[in-house]
């Protein structure tokens, strides 16, 4: 028999063990009928009585159980169920870091198989290349000039002091070509392509855009994620030896208009102090980097959630995500290419 009824003050049985439920409603089970009976109970009030009956279950020992007030629980020894002893882990999530960073080694993984396997978009990757590659020229350079004119305010005039004019080409032409254009270049490349990558893909993630090119049976990966990497690969070499030559031009022009140092003796330094091997690991450089940017921005942007907050959300975390991978690939990637002591500048 089932019944329901309203909670009562709570007392206390012997030799049981009773659960005390809040005020309110409860269902209460297996009601013995043949010992069920009602007992009239009179609450005294400062107003008029008010009178209610509660049902009541007479137990094998002689106890009156009222099911307005207790529910018996049948494991007395606290015991804890099979159920409660092994954990849950159906209702388990990894957190989002973890599995968005995950999607990048696979996302690459899936874009080298593919272009090994020749299922490349080449009208699509040839649209990407001249929105990485000519489109970026301008801010490319301008940062490159301003860069190299900063850096050479900073240490020109103190190798003037020291009487080391012929040294300043070779130092300003390592400078920029094992560090500061690759580098320089990536982080305009990351800010101005990366960011619009991922707010192209995560938007159209959110609009289910990318089931529908499924559902034509084309591959997302194909259409929109190879390109992208392609030709950010192809375009950042490129960008950071024009990024290499504006630097330079414009390191040699301010030290030769502010500081005296001949343009000749800064070029013939240059010309000096820099080795093939110098430019050839600034092209590998940038394009690890470029490799790195898209790789990130189109996985942030593929595993987009929330709609127009997640979109803007994924465009920033894939912009800083891209920054962090570009310092630590350079890092990896210098002390692989230059280690021991130079003989450099031994040249000079």
């Amino acid at each position: 028999m089932q019944t329901a009824c309203h909670l009562r003050p709570i007392f206390h049985l012997p030799n049981r063990r009773v659960v005390v439920k809040p005020n309110g409603w409860t269902k209460v089970g297996n009601l013995n009928c043949d010992n069920l009976r009602f007992t009239r109970r009179t609450e005294l009030y400062k107003f008029p009585s008010q009178t209610t009956f509660d049902a009541v279950s007479e137990a094998n020992d002689g106890h009156l159980l009222s099911a307005s007030m207790v529910e018996e629980v049948e494991n007395t020894n606290h015991a804890p169920t099979q159920e409660e002893a092994l954990p849950s882990f159906d209702k388990w999530s990894p957190p989002e870091y973890l599995w968005r960073g995950f999607s990048v080694f696979v996302l690459a993984g899936q874009v080298i198989s593919r272009t090994l396997k020749g299922k490349v978009h080449w009208r699509n990757t040839l649209q990407q290349l001249e929105r990485v590659g000519p489109k970026s020229v301008g801010v490319c350079l301008l940062t490159a000039a301003f860069v190299g004119m900063a850096f050479t305010i900073q240490f020109v005039r103190e190798f003037t002091r020291l009487g080391l004019n012929r040294a300043v080409g070779g130092v300003l032409a390592l400078a920029f070509s094992r560090e500061l254009s690759p580098v320089v270049t990536s982080i305009v490349v990351a800010g101005r392509m990366g960011s619009a990558f991922a707010a192209e893909l995560g938007t159209m993630q959110v609009s289910e855009q990318t089931d529908t090119l499924r559902v034509l049976g084309a591959n997302p990966v194909d259409y929109l994620v190879t390109p992208r990497v392609i030709a950010s690969c192809i375009a950042l070499p490129f960008l950071t030896l024009m990024c290499f030559t504006v630097g330079m031009a414009s390191s040699a022009l301010l030290a030769d208009a502010v500081y005296g140092v001949s343009i000749n003796i800064i070029m013939d330094s240059a010309h000096r102090a820099l080795r093939s091997w110098d430019l050839i690991s600034a092209m590998i450089k940038s394009m690890c980097f470029g490799g790195i940017i898209s790789t990130v921005s189109c996985a942030w942007g593929i595993t987009t959630i929330g709609g127009a907050k997640g979109v803007g959300e994924s465009t920033t975390s894939a912009v800083v995500i891209s920054l962090v991978g570009i310092f630590v690939a350079d890092f990896l990637l210098s002390s692989c290419f230059f280690q021991g002591a130079g003989d450099s500048l031994k040249r000079l």
